[in-house]
């Protein structure tokens, strides 16, 4: 963390964006807590933890495969407006509609070599959920 510039406040800045403070507050070592993560963490928690990591690593490009599929929809939006914010670029795999506000573009597969390439609009209404 030393060497990246990153201080705790930081790192409770991410979790507060994925929501997930109360996860640190509640355990008697913070931050320095160590568990087995696996088993503590539910689907969702585990996906947020993992935007955080996103967040803390600040990439310039990063592909996300499914990865608020068990994210509460207001927190997906925190999530990815963040990452618009801080200049992320984002090609998310999903089959979540909610997602398309965050994007500009949506490529589909049909599953036999074609494709579709296109800006995300109205007319893209008959696909995800």
């Amino acid at each position: 963390m030393k060497r990246r510039g990153k201080t705790d406040q930081d790192l409770f800045k991410f979790l507060d964006i994925v929501q997930l403070r109360s996860l640190v507050q509640q355990r008697e070592k913070g931050l320095d807590s160590i568990e087995d993560w696996i088993d503590v963490l539910s689907g969702g928690e585990k996906q947020r933890i993992a935007m955080a990591r996103l967040f803390y690593h600040h990439p310039q490009f990063a592909i996300l495969d499914e990865c608020t599929s068990a994210v509460s929809v207001d927190v997906e939006g925190s999530m990815y407006e963040y990452c618009r914010q801080v200049n992320i670029t984002l090609f998310t795999v999903s089959h979540r509609k909610s997602l398309w506000t965050h994007h500009e573009y949506v490529l589909r597969f049909d599953g036999r070599g074609a494709y579709e390439f296109g800006k995300i609009d109205g007319s893209n209404e008959e696909f995800g959920s």
